[in-house]
């Protein structure tokens, strides 16, 4: 269930527990990604891996090129495919609305599934993202994806796209970490019933070292990567660490047992520099 007090997300008990989404679909708070994990036994073991942990949402993308493992993995873990909860996207050659039609056919084809829990659209190619919402929102409607959202979408580009668009993205997933809480985008999206999912949330472990996190993580017997993903559900986004590692994957899950305080979540907000480590939706070339 969703329950949130004061803007946080107060009790998450488990990596059972889901957001209800602005269409009233069940997202899990937590979940594996699978960026830069190989195509093959790589993506596959550490799918399988995390579905036997406990997880039930994995974060895949036609542009990682793993969308075969991660399906064949889904298949082999023996959890019906209704208690997972699948997301992909929609790689930047393949936006407007014919290819973007051709593209999620692709990728149904490559994880051998008849539907997709979320696609989302990977990145605002400008010019062309509105076309892809749109045959997006007729997939939407047809059954084929319980959900739609974006990713890497700054404010103006969610108003541009809600302007001509009959569906509002039911997720945003953005670089978001202690250093990068993008806090004005976040209000923007509660405000909107868009929720905020974390990607790089550990930013790629450069976090490991800071000392109010290292402060955190003595005083709750905690990891500083298990202080900063419970940060993330805490503050109501929901986050997809991605590993390829066993230990990792479980190390991260663990992060049900404790809760942060108040005067702790706010040392963690008071890190914010503003700063990216990977691209800037304003300005890519890919």
């Amino acid at each position: 269930m969703n329950w949130e007090k004061g803007g946080r997300a107060a009790e998450i008990r488990g990596l059972s527990d889901a957001v209800v989404l602005n269409n009233g679909v069940r997202m899990p708070w937590f979940g594996l990604g699978v960026f830069q994990a190989n195509e093959g036994e790589e993506v596959k073991k550490a799918v399988l891996t995390a579905i036997k942990a406990g997880y039930r949402s994995i974060d895949t993308a036609a542009a990682y090129d793993n969308e075969q493992g991660v399906g064949e993995a889904v298949r082999l873990s023996g959890v019906a495919r209704e208690e997972l909860f699948i997301t992909t996207k929609l790689a930047n050659p393949d936006q407007g609305y014919d290819s973007a039609m051709r593209a999620f056919e692709a990728s149904c084809r490559k994880l051998r599934m008849d539907y997709i829990d979320l696609y989302l659209i990977h990145w605002p190619v400008a010019g062309k993202y509105r076309e892809s919402w749109r045959a997006m929102e007729k997939l939407y409607e047809e059954g084929r994806i319980r959900a739609i959202g974006v990713s890497n979408f700054q404010i103006h580009h969610l108003r541009h796209l809600m302007e001509g668009s009959a569906v509002v993205p039911a997720v945003n997933q953005v670089e978001l970490h202690p250093r990068l809480s993008q806090r004005e985008l976040r209000q923007f999206c509660s405000e909107h019933g868009i929720r905020v999912e974390a990607w790089s949330p550990l930013m790629k472990g450069q976090l490991l070292d800071d000392q109010t996190l290292l402060r955190l993580a003595a005083k709750y017997g905690k990891t500083p990567s298990q202080i900063i993903l419970r940060w993330d559900v805490q503050s109501g986004i929901v986050t997809i660490p991605k590993s390829v590692k066993e230990a990792r994957i479980r190390e991260n899950a663990d992060i049900f047992d404790f809760e942060l305080t108040d005067e702790d979540m706010t040392a963690i907000d008071n890190l914010n520099q503003n700063y990216r480590i990977g691209p800037d939706p304003d300005n890519f070339d890919f």
